[in-house]
């Protein structure tokens, strides 16, 4: 699945990103430095309603957001989501010790940045999603 956005129907784009990978909880998000990763990190957390400020994680390493979700019979009950950077980490054992691992097995959604630094402690069912520049304003994303 793919999608082609540019800033004026991100949102839109994040609403059907959404609908379509609804029960998956772990995405890996894989495109070169300025692609528009963080971007749309941020209106995937719009959409959610994330209150917090969204900003890349770059330093902290991982983020957390609270949000509300618009299910129903979920009214009022706030959920956790963990938004990760691995992009300063240099293996897989500085990820676990940084406590990326526990994130990405709390069974809340977690959104992570430059997962090939640590390819082999994602889930099995983590949806990987590339994100590409066609043009100065353009990006194209698929789904796997």
């Amino acid at each position: 699945m793919e999608w082609i956005f540019s800033l004026e129907n991100i949102n839109d784009v994040a609403k059907a990103f959404w609908k379509a990978t609804e029960g998956k909880m772990v995405f890996a998000f894989h495109g070169q430095m300025g692609a528009g990763k963080t971007t749309f990190i941020h209106a995937l957390c719009d959409v959610k309603g994330v209150k917090d400020v969204v900003s890349s994680p770059t330093f902290s390493i991982i983020n957390e957001y609270e949000y509300v979700p618009i299910t129903i019979g979920s009214e009022g009950t706030k959920k956790v989501m963990f938004h990760i950077d691995l992009y300063r980490l240099k293996d897989e054992e500085e990820a676990i010790r940084t406590g990326v691992e526990d994130a990405l097995y709390s069974g809340y959604l977690c959104l992570v940045e430059w997962p090939e630094k640590a390819p082999g402690i994602f889930p099995d069912d983590k949806v990987d999603v590339f994100i590409e520049l066609k043009n100065e304003s353009i990006r194209r994303l698929r789904i796997e």
